[in-house]
């Protein structure tokens, strides 16, 4: 054999495994299940995500798992969300995961994605219907929430929504709606003191906003206010990625850090 073809036949080689290596699936090791401490990310685009996605988006932690859309246990990595495939970037989840990882060594923690971009509260009931996205955002969310419980413990439910009811009809029911929302989760999923974190719409000030919007953050603040375990997650100083309405990947990241705090503030024995 020639050099030539010697030093061909290794590289064909060398670019056979790599793309072996990158087809073969991560397989992942489950905790037991009461150090599996399990978090559930419900609303819409702005708990998906929409930032871009860094190299540092992508790096593994262990102990930062996520479930993907087939139901399997995988290294969260973003896009952790699939609500919008090639719309889907960096959010807040991710980061959150890390930062609650990070405070217990002792856990592995378990992101539940079923966020859905574009919806209004009324579509997070039973039976409703996203067209968009071809999918029935509660009815979907709860059983993925099942599924995952056979594995872990469920220790915490974030929830980023209100764009799609900052509208004058919607926005003056909407706390009553949110609290019926969590009261079925909990009832559902059998979690009554799970604590509930409510993130707040983005203050970008390209964007002023309309009394509708402004109903809609203080009905957020007082039922996080008005109810045990419930805490409201300020967006304050956060930036937009350019559209006046999604956060950039960066501002995602300190907001994932802003709800982990607000989680641990609120349940610290957990």
């Amino acid at each position: 054999m020639s050099i030539r073809s010697a030093v061909m036949s290794l590289l064909l080689m060398n670019a056979a495994s790599l793309v072996a290596f990158c087809a073969e699936p991560t397989s992942v090791t489950l905790p037991p299940k009461e150090k599996f401490q399990l978090f559930l990310l419900i609303g819409q685009s702005n708990m998906a995500g929409r930032g871009k996605v860094e190299a540092q988006d992508k790096e593994i932690n262990p102990r930062v798992l996520t479930l993907n859309k087939a139901g399997q246990w995988v290294p969260a990595v973003d896009p952790i969300h699939f609500d919008k495939p090639g719309i889907a970037g960096v959010g807040l989840g991710r980061t959150f995961g890390l930062e609650i990882a990070n405070a217990n060594p002792e856990i592995t923690v378990g992101l539940i994605p079923c966020a859905v971009g574009g919806t209004p509260i009324d579509r997070w009931t039973p039976g409703a219907y996203d067209k968009p996205t071809k999918s029935h955002p509660y009815d979907d969310a709860l059983p993925r929430a099942k599924q995952a419980l056979e594995s872990g413990v469920l220790c915490g439910i974030l929830w980023h929504q209100g764009e799609g009811d900052s509208n004058p009809a919607k926005a003056k029911v909407y706390e009553q709606k949110l609290d019926e929302l969590v009261t079925r989760v909990r009832k559902e999923l059998d979690a009554p003191e799970v604590p509930f974190l409510v993130g707040q719409l983005g203050v970008f000030e390209e964007r002023p906003w309309d009394d509708a919007k402004k109903q809609v953050d203080a009905a957020q603040r007082h039922y996080a206010a008005s109810h045990p375990n419930a805490a409201f997650v300020s967006g304050e100083g956060l930036t937009h990625k350019g559209d006046k309405v999604h956060f950039n990947a960066k501002s995602y990241r300190e907001f994932g850090r802003r709800y982990a705090k607000a989680y641990l503030d609120l349940a610290p024995a957990k």
